[in-house]
């Protein structure tokens, strides 16, 4: 599906990443965590041409997308919510939605995308016409990630999901995220809640000064140093396993 080949890639003349190889397969939630500063979004970023590429490539469905532009990759099907939601805040929810249809010309296909995004996001429908700073910060989110998915994508690149949400919403959009992973959208998350990111993960990728660390499926969890930074050394492994566990 996506095959990010020793990317070098920053900003200007700033590298960021060096020499940086992960993998999303069909089927799955990859995840990406690590230390403030790691290059954990200048991943993501790089992956939807918001950066400079210095070297290395990205591959997506045998195709190499390292030099399209960020309209080329939507029309591809790839998607991106950034950090922050960056929500058209004096917009309603639906008009949001619609924003996240601009590449599409046939209103017949946006009614449908958006009904669809309705049907997965009840709550969304309901409050439709409410102006989106009015939202709490996690059906703020839920708006971010039904835009991105109105473009109906292959592959989803979320960064932050949970930042700045209580752990009742928080919990919601990461049942979400599973949710739209089962309906057959791949999808690669940056996030800061290791814990929970990983117990959703088929697999994951620890970014360490711009380097790829530890990487792993389930079976990461096992691993000393993960369990002892994300987890804390005191906690039992068998507990750590049965996710979620927050």
């Amino acid at each position: 599906m996506l095959s990010i080949k020793k990317l070098y890639s920053g900003y200007n003349k700033s590298e960021i990443l060096h020499g940086v190889d992960i993998d999303v397969n069909a089927g799955e939630i990859v995840v990406l965590i690590g230390p403030n500063g790691a290059g954990k979004s200048t991943a993501l970023k790089s992956i939807f041409s918001l950066t400079d590429i210095y070297s290395g490539k990205i591959i997506y469905n045998d195709r190499d997308i390292t030099k399209l532009k960020t309209f080329e990759l939507i029309e591809l099907g790839i998607s991106f919510v950034p950090q922050g939601r960056q929500l058209f805040q004096n917009m309603t929810v639906l008009e949001n939605l619609q924003m996240g249809a601009f590449m599409i010309r046939d209103k017949e296909v946006i009614q449908k995308g958006i009904e669809e995004v309705f049907k997965k996001f009840p709550v969304l429908k309901e409050k439709q016409n409410q102006i989106s700073a009015t939202l709490s910060g996690g059906q703020q989110q839920l708006v971010a990630i039904a835009r991105a998915l109105i473009q109906n994508p292959q592959l989803l690149l979320l960064d932050e999901p949970s930042l700045g949400l209580s752990p009742k919403m928080m919990q919601e959009v990461f049942d979400k995220i599973v949710e739209i992973k089962n309906s057959g959208v791949d999808i690669l998350i940056v996030e800061q809640n290791a814990r929970q990111a990983m117990c959703i993960a088929d697999r994951t990728y620890v970014l360490e000064g711009g380097k790829i660390g530890i990487s792993g499926g389930k079976d990461i969890i096992d691993n000393p140093k993960i369990r002892e930074i994300y987890f804390g050394s005191d906690l039992n492994p068998e507990k750590v396993k049965a996710c979620p566990i927050l």
